[in-house]
């Protein structure tokens, strides 16, 4: 297997402009598949800009990002096309009038029991079931986007703001069901956080941005699983 089919993202030269403020700028960055990756930054690093290239939301200004040896299709217009297999934990897409079970159904139409059964069957977790998103605090709101998040089968996960707004408790029930995702599935998971507290403890790699630029990138407590293709 040569170099290319072993990287799931190979990131050169890339850049990130908002206007006139240059917001991410790479030199170098490759991803392997298999992997569980944690991006460190404080805020205005450039974590949540990183992965939302990374999922195809948004475009690079300049650079190259290729994505299992490719670089993104796009439409006509210039667009990125949807990438099925790549999941963002976002709410900015979910709409925020709908309920709970409504935005489940949507998602995760063949999980709901399942989802239900989970997390919304006991405690205050409850009554979350049939409130709109827009009511959920944005803590809980986060909680809610990793639930969505840890349901998915996708071959890349993207997690932004890992940890930060659970608990010991909470965090460490999605910690077990990422790392099933990881171990099971071979899923590569790529989660971001403004500190390594609670990452470095089960990432292979932990990637630090300062400022838009790789500050540096160390291994973290974990060893990368074997790769499943």
């Amino acid at each position: 297997m040569n170099q290319r089919n072993k990287l799931i993202y190979e990131v050169t030269d890339l850049k990130k402009d908002y206007g006139s403020r240059t917001v991410l700028q790479i030199g170098r960055l490759q991803f392997h598949p298999g992997t569980i990756y944690g991006v460190i930054g404080a805020i205005g690093s450039g974590k949540t800009t990183l992965l939302k290239i990374l999922a195809g939301i948004e475009r690079q200004t300049s650079g190259t990002l290729k994505y299992d040896g490719e670089e993104f299709k796009t439409t006509w217009l210039g667009k990125i096309k949807p990438i099925e297999e790549i999941y963002l934990a976002s709410v900015e897409t979910l709409p925020e009038s709908q309920k709970i079970s409504q935005i489940v159904q949507v998602v995760h139409p063949g999980k709901v029991d399942r989802i239900r059964g989970r997390f919304f069957s006991r405690g205050r977790f409850k009554e979350f079931w049939d409130i709109p998103l827009k009511n959920l605090s944005p803590g809980e709101t986060s909680w809610f986007k990793k639930v969505l998040a840890v349901e998915s089968d996708p071959r890349v996960l993207l997690i932004d703001d890992y940890g930060t707004t659970m608990d010991s408790v909470m965090e460490r029930d999605f910690r077990t069901r990422i790392l099933k995702m990881n171990r099971e599935l071979g899923t590569t998971i790529i989660l971001a956080a403004p500190d390594d507290h609670r990452i470095k403890k089960f990432a292979a790699v932990l990637i630090h941005l300062d400022n838009g630029h790789v500050a540096k990138i160390r291994p973290g407590i974990s060893k990368a699983p074997p790769k499943r293709y």
